[in-house]
């Protein structure tokens, strides 16, 4: 129920949902153009993706290459990604929870 008994302003509401979505657009813009990096090794592979998780750089160290050894080298770039991953997913959650923590009850009528 609404306070008082009443219905919602729908005008009100419409001007709090295109606000939420505004700023949820601005965030996924600003993860977008954001960039974190990873590394492994030392620092002998470093990665670099966006905050929404698109890789967009990666570089090798010449002494993490080792054509004799191939499968330390894939395993050094994996985990420079999923290190630059946790990353983005840390500043996702930061810049996106508190937008999105206003979806759970934010709009007062709605169910979600």
């Amino acid at each position: 129920m609404f306070p008082g008994g009443g219905q919602p302003n729908m005008q009100q509401l419409l001007k709090q949902a295109q606000k939420m979505q505004q700023d949820l657009a601005k965030a996924q813009q600003e993860l977008a153009e954001a960039k974190v990096n990873g590394s492994a090794g030392g620092g002998l592979v470093e990665a670099t993706v966006t905050g929404a998780g698109e890789l967009v750089a990666l570089t090798i160290a010449p002494a993490a290459v080792d054509p004799e050894d191939t499968e330390t080298l894939a395993d050094l770039i994996l985990a420079a990604v999923r290190d630059a991953n946790q990353a983005a997913q840390k500043m996702q959650a930061e810049r996106m929870g508190p937008l999105t923590q206003g979806m759970g009850g934010g709009i007062p009528g709605l169910p979600f």
